[in-house]
């Protein structure tokens, strides 16, 4: 009878270790080699990262009143994915504005497509630039004035 306790012991000893080994190596691989390669950034042209050429928008004096209906110059604009898929607002109002998704979208490389998220409210004068690195169709308004949309399109370029 002891010897068959001292067998069960020394199996139950083998088990714990064999399961303790099993959840390092577990870990190990996710810290180790899963978590960096989920979290590596595509690898993409050159002209899709820096695009040669920008869209301009102006966000126009008294953009901030619900009665104007002009407010981002031009509503909707269209770019090409690596050729003129970087996109300017010049805030030209005398009040602080800013470019939010309409979903909430985050482009793999420069983030959120949110200028709050970047540099805030976009003060007078200044701008907020942003570079899509996927083609798509991009909603996005004002936070403090959701009157203000706008629409940016981006076509995919063969490359």
């Amino acid at each position: 009878m002891e010897k068959r306790s001292l067998l069960e012991n020394h199996t139950a000893g083998i088990s714990i270790i064999a399961f303790v080994i099993a959840v390092a190596i577990s870990m190990g691989y996710y810290q180790f080699l899963y978590v960096p390669q989920s979290n590596q950034k595509p690898v993409l042209p050159p002209e899709v990262l820096n695009p040669p050429h920008s869209i301009q928008v102006t966000i126009v004096p008294g953009s901030s009143s619900p009665s104007q209906t002009i407010n981002f110059v031009p509503k909707a604009v269209q770019g090409s994915l690596g050729v003129s898929s970087r996109v300017v607002w010049t805030n030209t109002d005398s009040v602080p504005h800013s470019v939010t998704s309409d979903n909430n979208y985050k482009d793999v490389i420069s983030g959120s497509f949110n200028s709050i998220d970047h540099i805030g409210l976009i003060p007078p004068q200044q701008k907020f630039t942003f570079v899509f690195t996927a083609d798509g169709v991009y909603a996005y308004h004002c936070e403090p004035h959701p009157w203000m949309q706008g629409k940016v399109t981006i076509l995919k370029q063969k490359f």
